[in-house]
């Protein structure tokens, strides 16, 4: 079992892209999907360049980054401060259940409240019911039902 002591979460770096891409890859698997080649590209620019509003965290356990989150940060016409979605979170199966997860989360929450962020937010598969249970313990469920049209 880790303990939270020995995770530690940084900000995503250019020499982080191989460890990236596999976890990457693994959570478009768990979701039963697959991108482009030229569109995981361009997540990952857009993940490391300090002029988007696209920010990644990599957790890791001796050196090894084990778990990734990609947040942004955008404006809203409900405060005058900007919100923050939490938009990808992935562990690697081989150290779900010890705290990386709640970890990056808690990560983010200290990120937010830094850039002035009034919430943090994030949407999951209801079926998801092992990252729910975390999420219903460091957050609270919303009653809003998401609808989407792709284009």
């Amino acid at each position: 079992m880790t303990s939270k002591s020995s995770i530690t979460i940084t900000q995503l770096v250019d020499s982080d892209y191989e460890a990236w891409l596999t976890l990457w890859q693994n959570y478009l698997s768990f979701y039963e999907t697959s991108l482009a080649a030229e569109t995981t590209d361009c997540t990952w620019r857009k993940i490391i360049d300090s002029e988007t509003a696209i920010y990644g965290f990599g957790a890791r356990i001796a050196g090894v980054l084990v778990g990734v989150t990609h947040v942004v940060l955008h404006p809203n016409t409900w405060n005058t401060t900007d919100c923050c979605y939490l938009e990808d979170l992935y562990v690697d199966g081989s150290v779900r259940g010890q705290g990386v997860g709640r970890t990056l989360i808690e990560y983010v929450y200290d990120f937010a409240k830094q850039r002035g962020c009034n919430r943090v937010y994030w949407t999951t598969q209801q079926s998801n019911t092992p990252a729910r249970i975390l999420y219903d313990h460091i957050a609270s469920q919303t009653d809003m039902v998401q609808y989407r049209k792709d284009l």
